[in-house]
């Protein structure tokens, strides 16, 4: 059993090896809100590429709590949520330095909590259909069997550029 089992093992790996050109790590991860897309890069070399569903008012960058914008900027993955109310979530370091800044000249608590997660827990079933609209509150969402992908690929500390 034992024997079948590391077969299994390193025949995923050529698989996964010869899908990425040989180096299956993932550099950075490049969020382009103008076009709904999430992808993951090697270097320069996208990996993987992922409709996604932002804040309900996508336009902008984040500026407030409640705004329900996605911020824009380049952060980290901080932080891994397998008991998230969403089908897994990997939070992203908002608010930055200029952030709280810009946030607390205006008065305003910058927020926090922007994760790329799944869909609500005991939602799976709308699979790609939630992306009819933008509907988190400033996160990115993208379906249950693509976070699970996600989630196995990106490590704490890749770095995440979000754009406009």
């Amino acid at each position: 059993m034992r024997v079948i089992v590391s077969l299994f093992a390193v025949l995923t790996w050529v698989v996964s090896a010869a899908a990425y050109g040989g180096d299956p790590r993932v550099e950075r991860v490049l969020i382009d809100k103008s076009e709904r897309k999430l992808v993951l890069l090697n270097g320069e070399q996208p990996l993987r590429t992922y409709s996604v569903a932002l804040g309900a008012a996508p336009k902008g960058a984040k500026q407030f709590e409640g705004d329900q914008r996605t911020p824009e900027g380049v952060y980290t993955i901080d932080y891994r949520n397998a008991a998230s109310a969403f089908h897994l979530a990997l939070r992203i370091s908002y608010p930055n330095e200029a952030d709280r800044v810009r946030a607390l000249e205006s008065g305003m608590d910058p927020g926090g909590q922007i994760m790329i997660h799944g869909l609500k827990n005991g939602q799976g079933w709308l699979g790609e259909r939630h992306l009819a609209d933008d509907w988190t509150d400033g996160c990115i969402a993208v379906t249950n069997a693509e976070i699970e992908e996600i989630w196995s690929l990106v490590e704490l500390g890749t770095p995440v550029e979000i754009r406009p």
